[in-house]
């Protein structure tokens, strides 16, 4: 993923799930990835911040949420780096609950593009916050569990601790 913003800020962190890199943008949270998940993006031009007040807030929240201790998330999101389209998906997303799923074809029907499941899947795949952008709550029709850029160990873990599997 190509970034827009000159301005991105970053830190790296260590959960139970592995290494993670956050980038902020003066906007807010733009990005959440597992060490060498799929989809990381060139991190050319980014400025390390380990005390950037959106990366602060972001971390102590993970920090909270692979505890047990959080459920939702209220950190500003900088969605603005993907299409308009990925940017609806993304969207669709946060409305899944914790402890909840749905599957590809339900989240098209949701943003009224029920044919479009695989348009949603690539979209999902691409989501550049995870964990907070529950793109591990989408689950394939028959309730399997499929496509995770950080891995279906991941995905299975992340349900798990919200109570989902």
């Amino acid at each position: 993923m190509k970034f827009k913003t000159p301005l991105l800020y970053t830190t790296h962190i260590d959960s139970r799930l592995g290494g993670v890199r956050l980038v902020a943008t003066n906007h807010g949270l733009a990005g959440v990835w597992f060490d060498a998940q799929r989809h990381f993006p060139d991190m050319a031009g980014w400025q390390t911040n380990d005390a950037h007040p959106v990366l602060l807030q972001t971390v102590a929240q993970l920090h909270d949420y692979f505890d047990g201790k959080r459920k939702h998330f209220d950190v500003p999101l900088d969605l603005s780096h993907g299409t308009s389209f990925q940017q609806s998906v993304w969207q669709a997303l946060l409305a899944i609950p914790a402890g909840a799923t749905t599957s590809y074809g339900q989240l098209s029907a949701g943003i009224g593009k029920p044919a479009a499941v695989r348009a949603v899947g690539a979209a999902v795949g691409r989501n550049p916050i995870s964990v907070i952008v529950p793109c591990h709550r989408v689950l394939g029709s028959d309730g399997s569990l499929t496509g995770y850029a950080g891995g279906l160990e991941r995905k299975a873990t992340l349900l798990k601790l919200e109570g989902a599997l």
